[in-house]
């Protein structure tokens, strides 16, 4: 197999997707060539260093699209015209029970008519994809055009919210392989095809780059402070974690709260802290870099993460690199990371009280013992996260697949 791929994603860099930059230069270190398109990203806001050099080496498809977009399906029907009529049945068959309807699915034709001769001009062997939802859809009607192999990675929570409408099943069956996040995801999976297509679905984790895990440690902070990390939005659980610290206020308890983000939900959550009176306690830092995240987190003595939906949030990873215990709930694959007791807490997804149990827990928790959790949690990090691992296991896949 050629050393060249290609990498699709609806939007490249972005603030929360530094897993897959990660994926993608720990590639480049194993030897191959990576050709990066994304369908937009070319405006966003950015504010990490390397996210700025990923977006100078990303080709946008979206990017003046009008004409070009019409000229590739033009040009796809008039030169393969049987391979165009195929990529079109496709295209409307998966719009048919889809929760988008057809006309979108015919944009992601024609989205797929513009990358395929970039990925020939290229001369990739295989394309690969992040997320189950359009993504694939697109490099999977571009392998219909006579476009590469094709493989993608499903992180949840989307994906399994709605498998049925976006065709997981199809997309599994043309792959040539799919990778599922954890042991979780992978069993997701499952349940949209059939027995003789599991062998395709392979756990590969989103990791850490060996300089983040080759830190001096930190000694954790005499003031109990916690940080949550991520966008500010329903899945996350911002708005319990909010009531939650009102409750703990009242009972007279001493915390600080960051909140480590932004998103559609910042107005409710501050809404929430001014009716509980909590200003003072809980600070919101908006949009940040990864090197602010990091020193967030360290100035904090344990993230919580109340999600109510997940895959496995990288935070969590990048907590536990940096020694710090971690407070999350039962969900999809974070009990495969976060052990009670050992590194962390869990508690059940949606119960305040179990939240606030968890949180007092922690707070009455010994320096020495919490400073032991989190070597712990680095011990487990680094044998499971490791970024030059994991993309070792999809270099092997890669090796695997066929044109």
């Amino acid at each position: 197999m050629s050393s060249r791929i290609a990498y699709f994603i609806n939007q490249y860099p972005k603030v929360s997707h530094s897993f897959i930059r990660r994926e993608i230069l720990a590639l480049e270190r194993q030897g191959f060539e990576v050709q990066r398109i994304a369908l937009r990203g070319w405006d966003s806001e950015l504010v990490d260093a390397e996210d700025l050099r990923e977006r100078e080496q990303t080709r946008y498809v979206l990017k003046d699209a009008g004409f070009g977009l019409i000229s590739a399906l033009l040009r796809c029907a008039l030169v393969t015209p049987n391979r165009f009529f195929s990529a079109l049945a496709l295209a409307l068959r998966m719009g048919r029970q889809a929760d988008r309807p057809w006309p979108f699915h015919l944009i992601y034709l024609a989205e797929a008519c513009r990358i395929q001769p970039w990925m020939k001009d290229f001369n990739a062997s295989h394309v690969h994809a992040h997320f189950g939802t359009n993504s694939a859809e697109v490099v999977m009607l571009a392998h219909v055009l006579g476009g590469p192999a094709y493989s993608f990675t499903v992180h949840g929570p989307e994906e399994f919210d709605k498998p049925k409408f976006i065709g997981l099943g199809e997309k599994i069956r043309r792959s040539a392989f799919v990778v599922a996040i954890s042991s979780y995801g992978r069993s997701q999976l499952y349940r949209w095809v059939e027995h003789d297509q599991w062998q395709k679905i392979q756990v590969v984790h989103c990791g850490l780059e060996r300089a983040f895990h080759a830190v001096t440690p930190v000694p954790l902070p005499e003031t109990p402070r916690m940080v949550c990390v991520g966008r500010i939005c329903e899945q996350k659980g911002q708005l319990l974690l909010i009531e939650a610290a009102g409750r703990m206020a009242a009972k007279g308890i001493d915390f600080e709260l960051v909140l480590a983000g932004d998103g559609e939900m910042r107005g409710e959550v501050e809404a929430l802290i001014a009716r509980h009176g909590i200003g003072q306690r809980v600070r919101i830092t908006g949009w940040i870099s990864a090197d602010q995240v990091r020193d967030e987190i360290l100035a904090a003595r344990g993230l919580v993460l109340p999600s109510f939906a997940e895959g496995l949030p990288v935070v969590i990873m990048e907590a536990m690199a940096l020694r710090r215990p971690v407070l999350t709930t039962f969900v999809a694959g974070i009990p495969e990371l976060v052990m009670a007791g050992e590194n962390g807490w869990l508690f059940p997804a949606g119960s305040v009280d179990a939240l606030i149990e968890a949180m007092q827990a922690f707070l009455a928790t010994p320096q020495a013992t919490l400073a032991r959790m989190g070597e712990a949690g680095y011990q487990r990090v680094r044998a499971r996260h490791d970024i030059d691992i994991e993309a070792a296991k999809l270099v092997n896949l890669f090796r695997g697949s066929r044109p």
